[in-house]
């Protein structure tokens, strides 16, 4: 314990404390540390040598993109760690099984990921990169870093020592399993009244919720999303309720890719990872993100596709930071819908905030809602307003809908309106899905 707080205090110091004159002098940092990694990773991992052949380090963006069937495919040559995916997958079972998280496999912490796009993958993580992750989130997230006290609660589906290395000195941390039941998580919140709450945005909203009907009584002094895509919705009913900004972390099993500066928007941590844009919709500044981590070695990730959607912001952030700002993370690609095209039948983008916005014109009185695409001409709609709300809404989201469609000249499909019904737990929440593939 001892040597992880001397590595998260150099972290801090060193790392941290570096600055840049110019987005220039960023990238050419970045490209000497990248280089550097991937001599060393060509040294130890038979996957990714034999997939970058001859090419040098310093062409690495000719290396082929992967993504995480080939990953997972490759994993046993993949990873520096001499770890099978067959024991990887047997230990993170039994932690996830036991709801005991602290064993490590050859003193490396082994994760699953949430599984969202249908196949559950794995992470790997090394004591070092452990401590550097943790000082990463404590400086990045936290106010005061490691210096000010706070008591820390994670809501999370899985716990991992990765998160439990948060706990260091002035900081005190609990973990709060998303399978339990919300009395019981209320309970002890009460009991441990926490200072800063970590959870996904579904499970923010309850607490909010509970708050504003008297089953909480805690103010928070910093709230972070994760995990999951905070809808405009949800934002603005939890930044209502405890009269702060709701702070978003960017990480998933590939990394720590993202956080949220005193303004609030999400910057890409550019001095752990890189990440190029591969475009979506250039109008308006949609692109999907190519990670190359340069800070994790026992897992190596280069030139990873994610599936999500992100938004470039248009302007730059009034922090002066020169990470790139992000207007949003706006989903995953698997989440766009497609519509035939009323003149050739020719599939027609709808992106997931498309969709978003429809929904929320409708109506003030919209509280919580989610859309699924079932099929080609199917759309499920389930919704719920607030109470006292006599409005019918079925018509009026209807007509958004329409209008929508009308714009992006779609063949309409049909609407099915449901009750709405969501419990955070295992299973993300996707306000927008696409359920069926192309």
């Amino acid at each position: 314990m001892k040597r992880m707080r001397l590595v998260i205090t150099h972290y801090i110091l060193t790392k941290w404390g570096r600055r840049w004159k110019n987005r220039a002098e960023l990238e050419q940092w970045q490209e000497l540390r990248i280089q550097r990694h991937v001599d060393k990773v060509r040294e130890s991992s038979r996957f990714y040598r034999e997939l970058w052949g001859s090419i040098p380090a310093a062409e690495w963006r000719k290396f082929p993109v992967i993504e995480k069937s080939l990953m997972m495919g490759n994993f046993d040559d993949l990873n520096t760690a001499g770890i099978t995916k067959e024991q990887a997958f047997a230990e993170a079972y039994e932690a996830e099984n036991s709801r005991d998280f602290k064993p490590t496999l050859q003193g490396v912490t082994v994760g699953l990921s949430s599984g969202t796009s249908g196949s559950r993958g794995i992470f790997l993580v090394g004591e070092d990169e452990q401590a550097a992750w943790t000082g990463t989130v404590l400086a990045k997230l936290l106010p005061g870093g490691l210096w000010r006290r706070a008591r820390i609660a994670f809501f999370l589906r899985a716990n991992s020592n990765l998160y439990e290395s948060v706990e260091q000195g002035r900081l005190q941390f609990q973990y709060f399993d998303l399978l339990e039941p919300l009395p019981q998580l209320l309970a002890r919140m009460e009991q441990y009244r926490p200072d800063i709450w970590i959870a996904p945005p579904s499970m923010l909203r309850l607490l909010a919720e509970a708050q504003q009907s008297g089953g909480l009584n805690l103010q928070p002094r910093r709230i972070i999303a994760v995990a999951e895509v905070l809808d405009p919705l949800d934002r603005q009913h939890i930044e209502r309720t405890f009269g702060q900004k709701v702070h978003q972390a960017y990480q998933c099993t590939e990394g720590f890719l993202g956080s949220t500066c005193s303004y609030g928007t999400i910057h890409l941590n550019e001095d752990i990872v890189h990440i190029e844009k591969e475009v979506l919709d250039k109008e308006s500044r949609r692109f999907v993100p190519v990670v190359t981590d340069f800070s994790r070695f026992v897992q190596p990730i280069v030139r990873y596709r994610l599936n999500d959607i992100l938004t470039e912001a248009a302007e730059p952030c009034p922090c002066g930071s020169l990470f790139t700002a992000i207007e949003r993370i706006e989903g995953r690609c698997d989440d766009i819908l497609y519509l035939p095209h009323v003149s050739d039948g020719q599939m027609v983008t709808v992106f997931p905030d498309f969709i978003t916005r429809a929904v929320l014109a409708a109506s003030a009185d919209i509280e919580h809602y989610r859309v699924i695409q079932h099929s080609l001409l199917e759309l499920e709609i389930s919704y719920r307003t607030r109470p006292g709300s006599a409005e019918d809404m079925e018509p009026l989201i209807a007509g958004e809908l329409s209008r929508l469609f009308t714009r992006l000249s779609c063949i309409p499909p049909q609407l099915k309106f449901t009750a709405y019904s969501f419990t955070p737990g295992r299973q993300k929440l996707r306000r927008v899905e696409r359920g069926w593939k192309l």
